[in-house]
C-alpha cells in the first residue's frame, strides 16, 4: 500500500481508519521532539522530516533539488514504518537502538537498515522514539551524511 498525497494532511486523511490514531500519535511524538531545523513535508511518498535547503543548500545527492531527508514515517498494509537515516549511517546508533528496543517493549524487533516496522500498532514504543530523536542533531546528521553517505 502506497499512499499518494500532495500534503501531509492528505497523507493522514488517506491512512486507513484502523491505523490512523496510532499513526497520528507517532507523528505527534515526532513533532513534539523533532531536532531543531527539520521541516515536515511529503518526501518519497511518505511524511518526511528533512533538512531544508535553507540549512543545507546542496540538498540530497540523489536529487539535489530535494531537501536532505532524515526521518520518514509511512503507513503500509501490515505495519507503520519509521525510517531514520541516522540509524542507517551510524553503526553505534543502530546498535544502541537494537539494544534499547527490548527495554521498551516485549514485541520482536522487525527492522531493516533504516526502517523499523511496527506491526502491533497499538504498542509502538513511543518513549524509545523520543529517545532516538534526541540522539542526533541536524548538524550531526549533515556531518555524518557528508562523511559517509554522500561519498558513496
Amino acid at each position: 500500500m502506497q499512499i499518494q498525497a500532495a500534503t501531509v494532511q492528505d497523507y493522514i486523511n488517506a491512512v486507513p481508519v484502523d491505523k490512523r490514531a496510532a499513526f497520528k500519535e507517532l507523528r505527534r511524538v515526532i513533532l513534539d521532539n523533532l531536532p531543531e531545523g527539520l521541516e515536515e513535508t511529503i518526501s518519497y511518498g511518505m511524511i518526511g522530516y528533512v533538512v531544508p535547503h535553507s540549512i543545507y543548500p546542496n540538498g540530497y545527492h540523489c536529487n539535489p533539488d530535494l531537501p536532505l531527508p532524515f526521518i520518514n514515517i509511512a503507513c503500509q498494509k501490515n505495519f507503520i514504518a519509521l525510517y531514520h537515516s541516522g540509524i542507517y549511517a551510524n553503526k553505534d546508533l543502530y546498535n544502541w537502538f537494537v539494544n534499547e528496543y527490548p527495554l521498551y517493549t516485549n514485541d520482536k524487533l522487525d527492522m531493516g537498515k533504516s526502517c523499523v516496522r511496527f506491526k502491533k500498532i497499538d504498542r509502538i514504543p513511543l518513549k524509545l522514539v523520543v529517545a532516538l530523536l534526541t540522539k542526533m542533531t541536524v548538524a550531526e546528521w549533515i556531518s555524518l551524511y557528508e562523511e559517509n553517505i554522500k561519498q558513496k
